[in-house]
């Protein structure tokens, strides 16, 4: 009997979705979006973010202005409490995440080990 791995990665989607690490995601987002200050620096430093990402990925160099940018966006995001619980609770997903990957790839790792 052939194994659906799609049907398996859908379960996980669904458990992902009913996990405690999702729930203070979209809590601590719902919050963000309720503040408008909040919701304003998040949605620039993200903005940023993804510049600095396709910058990267075209391989053109980040202006040290820019860099100036990020950081003062950076400083605000960290004094805002509301952005501040919503990084630390993407902060513990990423945790599970690599976790799921550890375990996902294991297969993979056992094939090449010598």
């Amino acid at each position: 009997m052939a194994v659906n791995l799609q049907e398996h990665a859908h379960k996980l989607e669904d458990a992902l979705r009913n996990s405690e690490e999702y729930k203070a995601i979209k809590d601590a987002y719902d919050k963000v979006k309720a503040h408008e200050e909040s919701k304003k620096l998040f949605d620039e430093f993200r903005e940023t973010q993804l510049k600095f990402q396709q910058m990267q990925m075209q391989g053109e160099q980040i202006e040290e202005e820019d860099l100036k940018k990020a950081q003062e966006q950076a400083q605000a995001i960290e004094k805002d409490e509301n952005i501040a619980e919503l990084m630390a609770a993407e902060q513990q997903m990423s945790q599970v995440f690599q976790e799921i990957n550890q375990i996902i790839v294991k297969p993979l790792d056992e094939v090449y080990a010598d």
